[in-house]
């Protein structure tokens, strides 16, 4: 066979025809025990869980991550981990058959007993979110007494899912051991497709958490906003009254204010995005697992709708309102930028208009000085022509000295102011 020709590729092709098969779903059987913990960790925190992930690795004599990894799924014989690498946080799971005598009157198994306990709370970063979710291959789950031990019936939310094929129950409550519940009847289930529908139970739980990191923000916002609007409000007052003396005070609170409204935009406007993102990535997920009502229980989509409906406004609202004060402290510095380059042009005008009734006097005494110029000038002139007669008499000159002046007068008058005249033409000229 001929080599095909290929063009050619771009440089991330392969990384880019690949994201659509990163972290997939990976094929289940009831019954499972399955902790899921979440790790909010910064860029260093993120580093530092690959590194713990390698040396969990090492122990068990596994191959390491290298510096490129993202995801990992390993079998460790007594349980199996999914380490993901996310922008804010990073996810581990754990999963460990059971056999289901286990879930009897005492309480289940946890994947996490199973996990090192030094090693486990080593986890880098902050816990966000740890969940212990219990598939069974049932449908009695509802009217057993384990309902009892595991979850709490006065806050129990539950539904069907997988378009009736599964059931799932929960109460969204932290219990003693810090982690939250979650139990889901699979019934006869296909194994990839159970598989899909965890991975989708757990990623609404750490989604609405994730989203949850907003609300702190808007509420410390809110002080800030509220604080920063009234003092708007008092300088769109004070400009209104103010004169010509108070405008630069006026402007550099303004500036202030804009400074600060602007700081505290960009403070929180990435964590309000991102809860947004969150939010949607939750309903998405909520409509993914394809729920239905179970008689007289509540929905996990009614129970979120209900619960974080106010959280969620609660961070639109303080993104919106962020938003709209800067767009008004804009609004109020360009209106008094604009007052005050009003004023400085009114004062550049009468200052000008100062200047040319400065000049026109100016003109007017220097065309009085210019005929006085002429009158001076022509008298010396004459002097000098006479001095000059007096001398040509003796000479045979035959018109007395006297009569020479006399005659001269007019013509160096005329001269002179010839003279002069000619000279402002060609100084104005070259000046325009």
């Amino acid at each position: 066979m001929s080599t095909p020709v290929r063009p050619t590729q771009h440089p991330q092709r392969a990384v880019l025809h690949n994201e659509i098969h990163a972290r997939p779903p990976e094929a289940m059987e009831a019954p499972l025990a399955i902790a899921h913990v979440v790790m909010l960790a910064d860029a260093a925190g993120r580093e530092a869980s690959r590194a713990h992930a390698a040396a969990l690795l090492r122990d068990h004599h596994m191959a390491l991550p290298d510096a490129d990894t993202n995801h990992l799924r390993m079998d460790l014989g007594a349980f199996r981990m999914r380490w993901e690498l996310h922008t804010e946080f990073v996810s581990w799971t754990f999963m460990v058959s059971v056999p289901m005598d286990s879930f009897g009157e005492r309480e289940p198994v946890s994947a996490a007993d199973m996990v090192p306990r030094e090693w486990l709370a080593a986890l880098p970063g902050q816990c966000l979110c740890s969940l212990n979710l219990w598939v069974l291959p049932t449908h009695t789950f509802g009217s057993g007494p384990l309902v009892k031990q595991v979850l709490h019936e006065d806050t129990l939310v539950a539904s069907t899912v997988a378009d009736g094929h599964g059931e799932v129950y929960t109460d969204f409550a932290i219990h003693a051991d810090g982690f939250s519940r979650m139990v889901l009847l699979a019934g006869g289930m296909a194994p990839r497709r159970l598989g899909r529908l965890v991975q989708r139970l757990l990623e609404i739980e750490t989604y609405r958490m994730a989203a949850m990191l907003g609300l702190p923000a808007a509420r410390e916002a809110a002080h800030v906003l509220a604080f920063a609007e009234r003092e708007l409000a008092a300088l769109a007052q004070a400009i209104r009254t103010a004169d010509r003396d108070a405008e630069p005070a006026l402007l550099d609170r303004l500036t202030r204010l804009a400074g600060q409204v602007e700081s505290q935009h960009a403070a929180t406007h990435s964590r309000f995005s991102a809860s947004s993102a969150y939010f949607e990535l939750l309903d998405r997920r909520i409509g993914d697992i394809a729920e239905s009502r179970l008689a007289g229980m509540q929905t996990i989509r009614e129970f979120m709708d209900r619960r974080l409906s106010p959280a969620r406004s609660t961070c639109e609202w303080a993104a919106r309102r962020q938003d709209a004060l800067s767009q008004r402290v804009s609004r109020m510095s360009n209106l008094l930028r604009t007052r005050v380059e009003i004023e400085q042009q009114q004062s550049s005008q009468a200052l000008l208009t100062t200047m040319n009734h400065r000049q026109d006097t100016q003109l007017k005494l220097q065309s009085t000085v210019e005929g006085l110029s002429v009158a001076a000038i022509t008298y010396y002139i004459v002097g000098l022509v006479s001095y000059l007669a007096k001398g040509a008499q003796k000479l045979g000159w035959p018109v007395s000295p006297e009569t020479t002046a006399a005659v001269a007068i007019p013509v160096v008058a005329v001269g002179v102011w010839w003279s002069l005249r000619r000279l402002h033409h060609r100084v104005f000229h070259k000046g325009s």
